[in-house]
């Protein structure tokens, strides 16, 4: 029988919040807006200028603008923003930021565009934020967008390091993940990030998960977490199956912000869907898909 997620001081459904935009700019209100909707509804806490939240296509200042004002809104609520860079002075400055902004975690990459010549220099880069950091750190894998993974002997090697509190695992590697599970202790704490694969990650003792589609459903997202820790098999597999599973796949297809921001604009959470290059909004067949899927979802948060 599956355990419940380990406890994590963090919780277990984390939403990596989209940047809303407003005429190029952030929109601090709009972000404040969204932060304070998945939290009353839901969600434990909030994973700001991660990978939905087009990190990489703010600005420092920005940066911080986005990681204060949802710090400010969740109002005590666990904060963890995405702090990536290419290189250890980089992350560490975006650290800095978060720090100061009063966040609680970080997650941080591996090195993208240039990748290490011997798998010794990744643990070397980590180690050396790990070593740094003013936050606590959860490790980010995502291969598709950094051109890397983070396999199983880089994370039990670093894995004991105290200022290291988990990963996020966002490769579509069950099998990756679940050996992480294997090797890794009861203080580590290991989130699911690819939607389709979130029940049977936490059947088998993933903390949680950070997903995209908890932007607009994160009670759903937090029930089917509570399901599958409780073993409740049809619940679980209901919503992973018939809800959880065409919301990620419309993502996928389309990408995970453009997408994210048609469906919150759609339930009426943000009023401007726009996105920054090289990513474009969806097109309205795009949208008319998005909000059938929708359709098919709505009210499951108050079954």
């Amino acid at each position: 029988m599956p355990t419940a997620p380990a406890d994590s001081e963090y919780g277990t459904t984390l939403v990596p919040t989209v940047t809303p935009f407003s005429n190029g700019s952030v929109d601090a209100e709009a972000v404040a807006d969204l932060s304070e909707f998945v939290l009353e509804n839901g969600a434990d806490g909030l994973i700001p200028c991660g990978t939905t939240g087009e990190f990489a296509s703010l600005t420092l200042d920005e940066y911080e603008t986005v990681v204060s004002t949802s710090v400010e809104a969740a109002d005590g609520a666990p904060v963890l923003p995405g702090a990536g860079h290419s290189s250890v002075a980089g992350t560490l400055e975006r650290i800095g930021v978060a720090a100061d902004c009063g966040a609680d975690a970080v997650l941080i990459v591996l090195p993208y565009f240039h990748g290490a010549n011997d798998p010794a220099g990744n643990e070397r880069f980590l180690r050396a934020v790990l070593d740094e950091t003013e936050l606590p750190i959860v490790l980010y894998n995502i291969p598709s967008c950094v051109g890397q993974s983070i396999d199983a002997d880089l994370v039990e090697a670093v894995a004991d390091h105290p200022n290291l509190a988990g990963m996020k695992d966002t490769s579509g590697d069950l099998t990756h993940l679940l050996e992480i599970i294997r090797r890794t202790g009861d203080d580590f704490h290991l989130f699911q990030g690819w939607d389709s694969q979130l029940v049977p990650a936490v059947s088998m003792g993933a903390t949680g998960g950070i997903n995209a589609v908890s932007n607009y459903f994160p009670g759903m997202m937090a029930e089917a977490i509570d399901a599958a820790a409780a073993n409740d098999i049809g619940r679980a597999r209901d919503l992973q199956l018939n809800h959880i599973a065409p919301l990620f796949n419309t993502s996928l297809e389309y990408g995970f912000a453009p997408t994210t921001k048609a469906a919150l604009v759609e339930r009426g959470v943000i009023d401007d869907d726009s996105v920054r290059p090289p990513l474009v909004e969806l097109d309205d067949d795009q949208v008319a898909t998005v909000r059938d899927v929708l359709g098919e979802t709505l009210g499951v948060e108050a079954e």
